[in-house]
């Protein structure tokens, strides 16, 4: 925590010479204690005082002390969203995410999840979307316009792509797309708020079901241009290992209808994101991919920085000092 006048917390030093005041009258008020001439009521308030009389002048004290400490301009350490930030969102829409193991279909569970992301991630951040099969194809360029994300993302369910998927490709269009946002290597641009350490303004998230298939790159020669740009990549694989995607027609001809396995690759995906320095979630249920993405909204998008808490500091004076009030009330003596 940091404040912006950090001389004003020599303040805290009257809280001492309080204490020394209190204590002072205290002894005064006890030199005419004998003067009561029932000594029986007298010692039965004193025993049910004892301890209690401490508690609202200390609640007091503690009221003053955020007082004081809100007159320095507290300043706590938190994630900021940046201006300039921009994440890129990569999603799979393979034949294979059609599988109904992850309800109501994988490409379902994906779309609801971009759709929670779009709600928590801040508004002032670019969002952009890539889709990808055999190819990569931006289906929406980095924008704040959520509701051009949106209808990007809703024609998805339309895309019938059977051609395989091209994991490598695809980081490498993400790469290339979060880059041109913010106007070339994202590492050298500025932003409006204190930044504790250096971060990258552009991040990767990157759903896939499968295993690559098809691509020149591979998915690791992927990862290594995504950390060349120090831009960390937040994998998630989709679908459980039993996942099958059941077809009308088999392969071989005759009508007969063919299921074929379509398990996700964790491995893979876990090694990309380690190598980016993303994180990685295995998503085997819609439940499970909901949570990543909602954590991922809150943090994404945002940079280290400094955020003033001097509201919070008078907010627990209120509390402190009312407490010390109704405490006072409730346990004030009263002569039988």
């Amino acid at each position: 925590m940091s404040f912006g006048h950090p001389l004003l917390l020599l303040t805290l030093l009257l809280l001492p010479l309080l204490v020394l005041v209190y204590l002072a009258v205290e002894r005064r008020r006890a030199r005419y204690a004998v003067t009561f001439t029932n000594l029986d009521v007298l010692a039965s308030v004193a025993e049910k005082r004892s301890w209690r009389r401490y508690v609202p002048p200390a609640l007091f004290l503690v009221a003053l002390a955020f007082l004081c400490v809100a007159l320095a301009r507290p300043h706590r350490s938190t994630l900021v969203a940046s201006d300039k930030a921009t994440v890129i969102l990569v999603v799979d829409v393979s034949g294979s995410m059609h599988a109904t193991d992850v309800k109501p279909t994988r490409l379902g569970a994906a779309q609801a999840a971009v759709r929670t992301f779009l709600e928590r991630v801040p508004k002032r951040v670019k969002v952009g979307l890539i889709a990808f099969s055999s190819e990569p194809q931006v289906a929406a360029p980095p924008t704040t316009d959520r509701d051009l994300v949106g209808q990007s993302l809703n024609e998805l369910g339309f895309l019938q792509a059977y051609g395989g998927t091209a994991i490598g490709d695809a980081l490498a269009a993400a790469v290339d797309l979060g880059q041109k946002s913010v106007g070339g290597n994202p590492r050298r641009q500025t932003i409006a708020y204190t930044v504790a350490q250096k971060n990258p303004l552009v991040s990767i998230l990157f759903l896939s079901d499968g295993k690559q298939t098809r691509g020149s790159l591979s998915p690791l020669a992927g990862a290594q241009r995504a950390k060349a740009a120090g831009i960390p990549v937040y994998t998630v694989a989709l679908g459980t290992p039993n996942g099958v995607l059941n077809r009308p027609f088999g392969f071989g001809g005759g009508g007969v209808p063919s299921r074929i396995p379509v398990p996700p690759d964790p491995t893979t995906l876990h090694a990309i994101a380690s190598t980016t320095g993303g994180k990685f979630f295995n998503a085997t249920s819609s439940d499970v991919l909901q949570n990543a993405y909602k954590e991922l909204g809150s943090k994404l998008g945002r940079v280290p920085g400094t955020r003033e808490a001097t509201n919070e500091a008078v907010f627990l004076a209120a509390l402190a000092l009312i407490a010390a009030g109704v405490l006072s009330a409730l346990w004030a003596p009263r002569l039988p």
